[in-house]
């Protein structure tokens, strides 16, 4: 089985930890020669990369080289695979997203609404210059992309680099979903089987069998309206916010009990009642950088310290886990199922060929090789496609330059509606952004 060597762009970020100890777990499966961080915020890459150094001698020895660099020859020159987690303007402009909506009345979130409006204009141009980059000096490389919003950044990456077959954008919003189903129906959750459509943070499982072909859908409804819902994956079962966001999944599912919903449809279904739950003093962000970020920052200065991993509270998380399993699937053609982010061409038959979609796949040495979903009924159909013009626009809107394309998106998007607020939110973004985003007129 050939070792592979692994890029972590964006190893700066607070994930990356995790991704590590994802990586030590999955080494039989994923084996690799060599991993390289990249970031271009060197002191903040150099925690990260120091207690990773000392972690990897410890767990796993057989890595034959680790280093750091800001270098972009250095880090992608013969790369199998690269990992992008970037976040352009990091968590201060994720703060900022989340509170000027909310000065409007609006929802304020990284991915949905003006927020991640936002962070999609500002990653846009930092992802197409990153693959440019990667192509320049790994042009055969996989390329796997958690970068957020993962739906904007989908389309518009589509757009730039229309044939590159080996640019795959995922989330692991579905199977950290699928972990808690996994927990009440008392199963391994690699042992489920999900159906599920839409678009990425906008979707729906419409089954969950396993793998002897058990249906256990209606059973699974029954068992979250009967006892609830709860996030289980390591890193957010204990995080408030979180369980809020597990609990209002619930109340979605009494609501529209056809299928069991992505939990980030509550800001589309709800908004006035998310809105309401925010303290704009302290938002997501405040809560990430005085939460994780402090958490992850001091673990590693642990380890650096002590120089050992052996006491540091490090945990393999879903995050990294569907990650690495993903790549093995490609590396050594696996075939396995994943839930990943795809050009429609005709898989949802009632949805734009060229809609960005997240369905069931099965992974290739040839790349992602989507299951057909056929027609999906009017009301998610309805969803969908006004989801799907937002994001469409707001991508249009940065490569056009063009303002009122952005006031179009957000009238469009259904946790604003009104334009007047839709133009006041987009003037207020764009004076913060202006190191960011493309001149607008």
């Amino acid at each position: 089985m050939k070792k592979q060597r692994l890029v972590i762009a964006g190893s700066g970020s607070t994930y990356t930890m995790g991704m590590m100890m994802s990586l030590i777990e999955e080494k039989d499966r994923f084996p690799l020669k060599e991993i390289v961080f990249y970031d271009t915020d060197a002191e903040r890459q150099e925690r990260n990369a120091k207690a990773t150094e000392i972690l990897m001698q410890e767990r796993y020895p057989e890595l034959e080289s680790f280093s750091y660099t800001t270098d972009k020859e250095e880090a992608f020159k013969e790369a199998d695979f690269v990992f992008v987690q970037i976040r352009t303007g990091g968590l201060s402009m994720r703060e900022k997203d989340e509170q000027i909506p909310l000065k409007h009345g609006v929802v304020g979130q990284e991915t949905c609404g003006p927020g991640g409006m936002a962070y999609g204009l500002r990653s846009i141009k930092d992802m197409i210059q990153l693959v440019n980059d990667i192509r320049t000096y790994a042009p055969n490389a996989w390329i796997l992309n958690y970068t957020n919003p993962a739906a904007i950044v989908a389309v518009a990456l589509k757009k730039e680099f229309p044939h590159d077959s080996r640019l795959l954008n995922i989330c692991d919003m579905p199977i950290a979903i699928m972990i808690s189903y996994a927990k009440i129906l008392e199963l391994d959750v690699w042992n489920l089987v999900p159906e599920y459509f839409g678009l990425n943070h906008f979707g729906w499982f419409t089954k969950i069998y396993d793998k002897q072909g058990n249906d256990h859908t209606e059973r699974l409804k029954s068992l979250i309206i009967e006892k609830g819902f709860t996030p289980e994956d390591k890193e957010i079962a204990n995080d408030v916010s979180w369980q809020q966001t597990f609990a209002q999944a619930r109340q979605m599912l009494m609501d529209f009990p056809e299928f069991l919903p992505n939990t980030y449809l509550q800001y589309y279904l709800y908004p006035e009642q998310m809105t309401a739950k925010e303290d704009p003093n302290r938002t997501r962000a405040r809560q990430v950088i005085e939460g994780r970020q402090k958490r992850v920052h001091n673990i590693c200065d642990q380890i650096i310290e002590q120089g050992t991993a052996e006491a540091a509270d490090l945990h393999v998380d879903i995050h990294g886990v569907f990650m690495v399993k993903a790549a093995a699937s490609l590396a050594y053609n696996l075939n396995d199922r994943f839930i990943v982010i795809t050009e429609n061409n005709g898989i949802i038959s009632n949805l734009p060929d060229d809609a960005m979609v997240e369905v069931p796949s099965s992974l290739t040495a040839n790349g992602p090789k989507p299951f057909a979903i056929g027609e999906i009924p009017t009301f998610y159909k309805g969803l969908i496609e006004g989801q799907y013009a937002y994001e469409k626009l707001v991508t249009e809107a940065y490569f056009e330059g063009s303002y009122q394309k952005l006031i179009q998106a957000l009238t469009l998007n259904r946790t604003v509606i009104s334009p007047d607020k839709a133009k006041a939110i987009v003037d207020d973004l764009i004076e913060v952004n202006r190191p960011y985003w493309p001149n607008l007129t």
